[in-house]
């Protein structure tokens, strides 16, 4: 991911402590229900990764097969690029039956970059990505809507009515990137109409831009967006202090939190994913399964 990109010579002076709750996430109300967690990477279709957490010779057509096995969750790039037919997706989603494993789809950039929302071309797009994804049945996560960092709020009414003509029965988490949107009054208006609609914020944690990091919790599904340097220390140390906040948000009325990690070229993406799910386990007595590594590579923390 190039957003928010910082040369690593740069790294070890930002500071990346973790903002305290936003205003929505110190609403939410406590519950002792499970709050389920989802981890994973961008995509599957990662050639670096045979012989690493694919076996030696594995073909592009067996990487989901792979995929499926070693994370619980996948945000879904590949959507971004084209609306697939639903006899695809319903390929897609077979080969995760007898697990929970999710899809989280990612918003058709001809809707989410190439449009200001308000066309009736955007809205044409929107219906037939819906008609699609909803292929994915029992192993649809949210759908992840993108903006880019060019959208602000001086286009807000047009995507406030957007997000109040998306339907209510499937869960959608917005990601925005113009600074703006996180200065007052934007960021009272946009979180709060978010809350309002039970549609998810997206928080971003990359080096470069740490206003993406806001901390916001507006719908009982979240959406993490972890964004490391190739496994330089301060990855690690970032982690430690997502796993302290996770399992405080665990204590609240929380359906679900999914943490996809991005790594430069993802190479490294099950390394950090591993690391996660152990110290997530230690800390909060889960029992999260780690990615599958090939018996002769093993981990290379």
């Amino acid at each position: 991911m190039e957003f928010g990109k910082v040369d690593k010579s740069a790294l070890n002076s930002i500071d990346f402590t973790l903002p305290s709750d936003g205003r929505f996430t110190q609403e939410l109300a406590l519950s002792d229900s499970e709050t389920k967690i989802y981890l994973g990477a961008p995509k599957w279709g990662i050639k670096e990764w045979i012989g690493m957490i694919y076996p030696p010779k594995t073909k592009d057509a067996q990487f989901l097969d792979h995929y499926i096995q070693s994370f619980n969750g996948i945000e879904l790039n590949t959507t971004h690029y084209q609306i697939y037919p639903g006899s695809t997706i319903e390929k897609w989603a077979q080969k995760a039956d007898g697990k929970d494993f999710l899809f989280c789809p990612k918003f058709p950039q001809t809707i989410s970059h190439y449009s200001d929302l308000s066309s009736a071309k955007a809205h044409e797009a929107t219906d037939r990505f819906f008609a699609s994804i909803i292929h994915f049945g029992k192993h649809l996560g949210p759908l992840f809507l993108q903006l880019s960092d060019k959208y602000g709020p001086q286009k807000k009414a047009a995507l406030f009515d957007y997000l109040r003509r998306l339907p209510q029965d499937i869960d959608i988490a917005l990601e925005v990137r113009h600074p703006d949107w996180f200065i007052e009054p934007n960021h009272s208006e946009l979180f709060g109409l978010l809350k309002e609609l039970s549609i998810g914020s997206v928080i971003t944690d990359v080096s470069g831009r740490r206003d993406c990091a806001h901390m916001e919790v507006t719908a009982p599904v979240t959406l993490v967006r972890f964004v490391g340097n190739g496994l330089h220390a301060t990855d690690y140390q970032r982690v430690d202090d997502w796993v302290e906040r996770i399992a405080s948000w665990r204590l609240k009325e929380l359906k679900a939190i999914h943490f996809y990690i991005h790594q430069p070229g993802e190479l490294q993406t099950p390394n950090l994913t591993t690391y996660t799910i152990e110290q997530l386990n230690k800390r909060c007595g889960l029992a999260l399964s780690s990615p599958k590594f090939v018996e002769e590579t093993g981990t290379l923390f």
